[in-house]
């Protein structure tokens, strides 16, 4: 980019900018000229979107704190309801732009989107910001989706509502085009921010080495980390809590003496076997940082590795082990085999017969299938071992197993058909939760038939 770009911004504020968002110089060339100087009159609203971890929110927080733009960053999975979402809007506007003075303010309240206009308008008067653009940051912006119908288009619009100089940033993880209502509204101006490469990673974790080590064996230590890791995990915040936990393995042959920084060969043979066992944890988070440190601390003093399921196991629910039960046998037996395993009085079939008629390919080597939530909760309430009602509890118990990432839903929340799940649990794993509710789990696994 050239120096151009930058010509109306202090170069020592680009300079900040370049050092603290570490590849990401072309949104910030771009978030420049679109914001312009703190009293130009900017767009009504953008729309920033991308994976997970590719640095949206501490993008935009960094630049307009270091070009101290008045601003309010709002996380809307914390404010579950428009009136949550309009008075923590105010309520920062009106605190975090105050003088030194500690004054008491009272807190304002807000219900309907009228209201928020009206208010809104009253405190950026009050806080002498009528010459200057007021940025609104919705983090996690898609869950206004949930929200009132007319929300979203009032954001969009907010700058024509208040007619006043604000400017709505909306950050979020999925595109446009499915975050666009139905009625039609103003459309945003977008910007994508790209996966980091690997490269790009690379650079970034290299910036996080220990001042008692060089930044040379540290960058080393990353190079061995994302060629272990990066095909299984992309996700920048995962790989720098991976990097955190075994780099004082890595390093221990060092500070011992045994080994030179400068002999990678040597550290990569000692640190495998520790990054092998780490990989059986990718986004778990069964344990924490320091539980793990000190199971490495008790492999040392042992000899010896063990395996995590030696140490740490996810507690359940009595009932939630049962759904994950019956969500592994609906992903990998064919919904023609519940008959057969399920019911008492399902007549007399044949084995051979019917292996022949359907040639037996094993499910387990093609991977879980998705399964509707009706077939899931059937299974479910023939398994367990009392009678269980359907409430609101086992319900949220599944909600519970997908956010552990036990399982996955499969389509979107709206689809008409009901959602659909697959089970991403391991065999040992869910047999070492039906030996817990003493479950022979293999009896109803067709692929052991």
């Amino acid at each position: 980019m050239s120096e151009i770009d930058y010509a109306e911004y202090p170069k020592d504020k680009i300079t900040l900018l370049k050092e603290k968002l570490i590849c990401r110089d072309a949104q910030i060339v771009t978030l420049l000229s679109l914001l312009g100087e703190p009293q130009h009159y900017s767009y009504p609203s953008f729309f920033v979107y991308g994976h997970t971890a590719t640095g949206k929110t501490y993008v935009i927080q960094t630049l307009l704190e270091t070009c101290k733009f008045p601003h309010i960053i709002v996380n809307c999975v914390e404010c579950f309801s428009s009136r949550m979402l309009f008075e923590q809007i105010l309520n920062q506007l009106q605190g975090n732009w105050l003088s030194s003075e500690n004054e008491c303010i009272s807190y304002l309240r807000c219900n309907t989107l009228n209201e928020f206009v009206l208010l809104f308008k009253q405190v950026v008067r009050e806080q002498s910001l009528l010459n200057q653009t007021v940025y609104i940051v919705l983090d996690n912006a898609e869950q206004l989706r949930e929200m009132d119908a007319n929300l979203l288009p009032g954001f969009l619009r907010f700058q024509e509502l208040a007619e006043t100089n604000v400017t709505v940033i909306f950050i979020s993880e999925i595109v446009w085009e499915k975050f666009r209502p139905n009625t039609g509204c103003f459309e945003p101006l977008t910007l994508y921010f790209p996966d980091y490469s690997i490269d790009d990673i690379l650079k970034i974790l290299s910036h996080d080495y220990p001042p008692e080590f060089s930044a040379d064996f540290y960058m080393s230590y990353i190079n061995i980390l994302l060629g272990v890791f990066y095909t299984v995990c992309r996700d920048l915040k995962e790989l720098r809590h991976l990097a955190a936990i075994n780099f004082p393995k890595f390093c221990e042959p060092v500070q011992k003496g045994d080994v030179s920084e400068e002999d990678t060969r040597r550290l990569w043979r000692k640190i495998e076997p520790h990054l092998k066992k780490a990989m059986q944890t990718v986004y778990l988070r069964e344990i924490s940082s320091s539980q793990w440190e000190r199971l490495q601390q008790e492999d040392a003093d042992s000899g010896h590795l063990k395996g995590l399921s030696a140490h740490a196991h996810v507690e359940l629910p009595y009932y939630s082990k049962f759904l994950l039960i019956a969500a592994y046998l609906s992903s990998y037996n064919p919904a023609r085999t519940d008959k057969r395993f399920f019911m008492k009085h399902h007549g007399k079939i044949k084995k051979s017969s019917f292996l022949k008629k359907h040639e037996k390919t094993s499910n387990h080597l093609l991977g879980p299938k998705p399964f509707p939530l009706d077939r899931l909760l059937a299974i479910f309430y023939s398994i367990v071992d009392s009678r269980v009602t359907p409430s609101a509890n086992v319900f949220s118990q599944i909600t519970t197993l997908v956010a552990l990432q036990l399982l996955t839903q499969v389509g979107h929340d709206d689809q008409l058909d009901g959602p659909k799940y697959k089970c991403t649990a391991s065999l040992d794993f869910v047999r070492a939760i039906a030996r817990t509710v003493n479950f022979d789990i293999v009896r109803y696994l067709y692929d052991f038939l």
